[in-house]
């Protein structure tokens, strides 16, 4: 039989926005255990490049006493945008000005910079959850994969867009937007695709009309990673033998006929097969009602389509659900009520523009919306 191990605060997943929870907690002197499923910080890759946001992202960062390791990461130019035309005209060019309003940071730099932060008993490896059990009076028993057990005083999920903890709190499951990310990658692009790397320039570079587009942006050593956008079913996507790489870059590529080849080369060039990213969201202004002893932050809570935001907000959470924790000492159930109250605030307004923003690059007035968006934001300066 197996023997149950108490952890007063349990966070599920260890992604950007439980470790910046984890974090602030530490800094507090508020013991915390992050339970992630994967083997071990390096069972995968951690994505690419994220901006940072001044108001939440870096705020969270500031909360967790991380700001100046933080800046060390930033890749310097990576607030630089471009927007192209389908065959290869410059629509719109915005320099990095050196403000840090939105600095570009790799995400597993991030990552490991926050995980180097944490006591090494903090955090458990392959835990992957299995079930959950309430106990009443807010405490909950936790069972992972491997076997073990634990009870805790408050469970957070912090388990991302599938999250087992949220069905706890709400019945509320993504749904599929409709358009599909196809992941690229192009390795030493300055000598072997120029043009290409010309045409992504020092940071982003988005060439998009109705329903589709070739997003990339630029990371260390030359590296060029993709985004191309398709609006497709999922089971389009699902009948691809992505064992054959060049089929499958060769398919997608298809969808792209005339387009300028210093774009199309971010797909047929590959130096990887095609990582299909299909885009889920829940219902705007997804929220529950108050439940003892267990919560959600990041996509967990108000998974959304990709503007930017989602990184930024889970760093956010976290430190926000940190410090309401910290500001209520013995009363949990007010640390809680007061998060979600404002998280609640302040993401679906977040999402809306999510929406908005995301109807700018694939909606039927793209790529000239998309240009007008970024020459308004260029002359008032709000955050996106």
């Amino acid at each position: 039989m197996n023997s149950t191990t108490h952890t007063p605060i349990a966070i599920i997943g260890g992604g950007l926005g439980g470790l910046v929870l984890a974090r602030v907690l530490h800094v507090h002197g508020i013991p915390a255990v992050v339970y992630e499923a994967e083997a071990s910080p390096h069972a995968r890759t951690q994505g690419g490049m994220l901006d940072i946001h001044v108001n939440d992202g870096q705020q969270a960062l500031k909360d967790a006493k991380l700001f100046e390791e933080f800046l060390k990461l930033i890749m310097p130019g990576g607030e630089a945008t471009r927007v192209l035309s389908t065959t290869g005209q410059v629509l719109y060019a915005g320099g990095d000005d050196g403000s840090l309003s939105r600095p570009e940071v790799n995400r597993g730099e991030l990552r490991k910079m926050l995980l180097d932060s944490l006591p090494a008993d903090s955090l458990r490896w392959g835990y992957k959850l299995s079930s959950i059990e309430s106990l009443g009076h807010g405490r909950h028993k936790v069972i992972f994969t491997n076997g073990v057990e634990i009870t805790t005083d408050l469970l957070i999920g912090a388990d991302g867009a599938w999250s087992k903890v949220r069905a706890l709190l709400s019945n509320a499951k993504p749904q599929y937007v409709g358009t599909t990310f196809v992941e690229t990658y192009l390795y030493n692009a300055d000598t072997l695709y120029p043009k290409t790397a010309q045409a992504v320039g020092a940071g982003s570079l988005f060439a998009l009309v109705t329903d589709k587009g070739i997003n990339a942006h630029r990371e260390a050593n030359g590296t060029l990673h993709a985004y191309v956008a398709l609006k497709k079913p999922v089971e389009w996507f699902a009948s691809f033998d992505l064992a054959n790489k060049a089929d499958s870059l060769a398919r997608i590529a298809d969808e792209f006929k005339g387009w300028a080849p210093e774009l199309t080369a971010l797909i047929t060039a590959s130096d990887t097969a095609p990582v299909f990213r299909s885009l889920y969201e829940l219902p705007i202004g997804h929220r529950w009602g108050r439940v003892p002893g267990v919560t959600l932050l990041g996509d967990a809570a108000h998974l959304m389509v990709p503007s930017g935001d989602g990184a930024n907000l889970a760093m956010h959470d976290g430190a926000e659900l940190a410090k309401a924790i910290i500001a209520h000492p013995g009363d949990m159930e007010g640390a809680l009520a007061a998060y979600e109250k404002d998280m609640f605030l302040r993401t679906a307004k977040i999402a809306v523009e999510a929406r908005e923003i995301f109807n700018l690059c694939y909606g039927d007035k793209a790529p000239q919306s998309l240009v007008d968006f970024f020459t308004g934001m260029k002359s008032s300066s709000p955050e996106l």
